[in-house]
């Protein structure tokens, strides 16, 4: 059934100028890396993840940001401030390229800062933000996500949010063998082709118990309604407090859509997923393409003859004479 249009402009609907991106986790999977280093500052090609995180809030106008963090992660209030030395040391050298690279994360927009005292979950970690939010609608970005900077997700979601209140989710189209990674969405349509109204929610659902292969990918556009849910939803799965199960309960009042992407997006969450992505990035870099991508297909080559670890361990003896 092809649900009417809400209004355009529904009265009362404020324009989406915050965002929150939590950034709190422990890092396990990453473990020893992120023993002492935030699992978000990891670097992908020459920037931290959370970074191009930031990035994508900011082009899209939100230009107040919440980092939720924790314990052992004053590198990343370090990263979006002012490094005075090195700024003084660059500009000495001339080097305006690096200068603009370094002072970039900084201007980028106003971001705070708050701690998640205690690791409750997605869930939790939106809660803490309700004070800075307040009774506006925000979005919320997860640093495991990378969304293509070419994408105009998020501008879309916040298109739908204008135009339909409520909360708005990111989906995407998984096979069904994956959708127990992920929150997935019952959905019927909405009288559009990339938007959906979302029935229900689950959290990392069986194969055979999903109700769709619609998996909830680390973008949301949220109504303040959700803090008054989630100060009452008690911990889910993982012991945690889900956003999800919030969500759920939104979506039975018909509060929540859902924009289907289809664009590239880049998972940075376990570590074959990272080095995929940190791969695909360099590869699309006009400055390291060319170069990187000429030697991954003779690495590629290398693999199926059996040659990749001799043909490695010449380049690696190069590249350490070189340095």
């Amino acid at each position: 059934m092809i649900a009417p249009h809400s209004p355009a402009n529904p009265v009362g609907l404020r324009t989406v100028r915050k965002a929150v991106v939590p950034a709190a986790g422990l890092g396990t999977r990453f473990l020893p890396a992120t023993k002492a280093t935030p699992k978000e500052m990891l670097p992908v090609v020459d920037k931290p993840a959370i970074q191009y995180v930031v990035e994508e809030a900011a082009s899209a106008g939100l230009d107040d940001i919440l980092l939720v963090t924790g314990r052992h992660k004053r590198a990343i209030e370090d990263h979006f401030d002012h490094a005075f030395e090195l700024e003084q040391a660059l500009a000495a050298k001339g080097d305006t390229v690096r200068l603009d690279a370094v002072c970039n994360a900084a201007r980028l927009a106003d971001i705070h800062h708050i701690r998640q005292g205690d690791p409750l979950g997605l869930g939790h970690a939106v809660l803490c933000a309700r004070r800075h939010v307040g009774n506006q609608p925000f979005a919320v970005l997860l640093g495991d996500d990378l969304i293509d900077a070419r994408e105009t997700l998020l501008r879309r979601m916040l298109q739908v949010r204008e135009r339909r209140a409520g909360s708005v989710v990111a989906l995407m189209e998984v096979p069904r063998e994956q959708i127990h990674l992920y929150g997935c969405a019952a959905v019927e349509p909405a009288g559009e082709e990339d938007v959906v109204r979302v029935t229900g929610l689950m959290e990392k659902p069986a194969p055979q118990a999903a109700p769709s292969r619609y998996a909830v990918i680390g973008r949301y556009v949220l109504d303040p309604a959700v803090f008054d849910v989630l100060e009452r939803t008690p911990p889910g799965r993982g012991g945690e407090i889900q956003l999800t199960d919030a969500l759920q309960e939104l979506a039975a009042g018909g509060a929540v859509h859902g924009v289907v992407f289809r664009g590239p997006r880049y998972d940075t969450g376990d570590k074959v997923g990272y080095l995929r992505t940190v791969v695909r990035l360099t590869c699309a870099r006009p400055d390291l393409g060319l170069e990187f991508t000429a030697w991954l297909k003779a690495f590629a080559a290398g693999l199926k003859e059996g040659e990749a670890e001799s043909a490695e361990a010449e380049e690696g003896g190069g590249g350490r004479r070189a340095a």
